[in-house]
């Protein structure tokens, strides 16, 4: 009798594919609207920093606003006074200002 028990349970019981469908779809919408747009968001901000030349006004991520003078393959050069000139790291850079902007 208890083999009748234990049949009827496994009958109830959800597939794997159904009980891991919700995690999986939960999943692709996380990855579309978060991890996407921030990868892309990713890709822009380091071509813009690598496009960066001479006489390129920018922000850094602590609110220095400075032209570069060098861009060398880790770091910038950045003149942010008249006889003032610092290395900065690329990471640094928040943006690059228009020139309307400044």
């Amino acid at each position: 009798m208890n083999f009748l028990y234990a049949a009827e349970s496994a009958q109830g019981q959800p597939s794997v594919l159904a009980s891991l469908l919700p995690l999986i779809i939960l999943f692709v919408i996380f990855y579309l609207l978060v991890i996407l747009p921030q990868q892309k968001q990713a890709k822009k901000h380091r071509e813009m920093v690598e496009n960066l030349k001479k006489g390129d006004k920018i922000v850094t991520t602590g609110g220095i606003i400075g032209e570069v003078v060098r861009n060398e393959p880790d770091n910038l050069v950045v003149r942010i006074s008249k006889d003032v000139e610092v290395r900065i790291d690329k990471s640094a850079v928040a943006r690059k200002l228009n020139d309307e902007k400044a």
